[in-house]
């Protein structure tokens, strides 16, 4: 449900109602735009699944505060960056901006990413370090938050 819910207003239900899914073609040859946004929503939403679903495996969990996962996720997306849920998100407005050739998603973008930003920074976080200790601290060192790394990253390494 929280699936449905959480990521399904930002990334569809909002979108939806700034651009009424409705495609312009702002420029000649616009088409190519389109095939990358294609391609950005199809990566982010792999993406987003796949990270959902780590919750569900490796955490015993959900990202839902109210089931949150009882172990750190590290594992799968998660070992490239720190919030892959909200990169795959990022991924699919920009990926419907281009589709669309609305600038309005990617104002929309903005504001959505500073909201995200802070409230990763100043609530998540935080609140990992408290629950995982030593664990998360040593995870947020070796993983970037927003930019993925190039290789994963392994604990015992």
């Amino acid at each position: 449900m929280f699936f449905v819910l959480g990521p399904g207003t930002f990334v569809g239900l909002i979108p939806w109602l700034l651009t009424g899914w409705q495609l312009r073609d702002p420029l000649p040859f616009w088409f190519l735009a389109r095939i990358l946004g294609v391609l950005l929503v199809i990566a982010g939403g792999l993406g987003l699944i796949r990270s959902f679903a780590s919750f569900v495996w490796e955490g015993s969990g959900t990202p839902v505060p109210v089931a949150a996962p009882e172990q750190l996720v590290i594992g799968g997306l998660y070992r490239y960056v720190r919030n892959p849920m909200y990169v795959a998100m990022l991924w699919m407005v920009v990926g419907q901006a281009l589709i669309f050739a609305h600038w309005s998603l990617l104002v929309y973008l903005v504001v959505w990413a500073v909201f995200v930003v802070a409230f990763v920074r100043w609530r998540e976080e935080p609140v990992l370090a408290r629950r995982f200790g030593a664990a998360y601290d040593e995870y947020r060192r070796a993983v970037p938050a927003w930019c993925p790394r190039l290789r994963p990253w392994h604990p015992d390494r």
